[in-house]
This record gives C-alpha cells, sequence and structure tokens, in this order.
C-alpha cells in the first residue's frame, strides 16, 4: 500500500470530520448567540422568563 493509496482511503473520512466539526461549532456558537441577545432583550425588558410559570 502506498502513501497516496492511503490518503485517498482517508481523505473523506478527514474531510466529513471537518465538515462535521464545522457545522456543529457554528451551531453552539449561534446556540451562544442567541442565549446572549435573549438575556439582553429580557433584562431590557425588565423581565425574566428563565423560570419555569407553572411552578
Amino acid at each position: 500500500m502506498s502513501t497516496g493509496d492511503l490518503v485517498a482511503a482517508l481523505a473523506p473520512s478527514i474531510g466529513v470530520t471537518v465538515l462535521f466539526v464545522i457545522v456543529i461549532r457554528a451551531m453552539v456558537q449561534a446556540d451562544r448567540r442567541e442565549r446572549r441577545a435573549q438575556a439582553r432583550a429580557e433584562r431590557e425588558r425588565g423581565t425574566d422568563q428563565t423560570r419555569d410559570s407553572r411552578s
């Protein structure tokens, strides 16, 4: 097995892994930004909607 064969065999898995990491990282960052914006909006309104209204 040559180096070229090894690279050709591993390239698809590495590519999918890189794409997966990029997508998950973007989702986590978007969630973090959304939570910050929600907290800021609640502070500006003077409300705290993080508690469950049923309890």
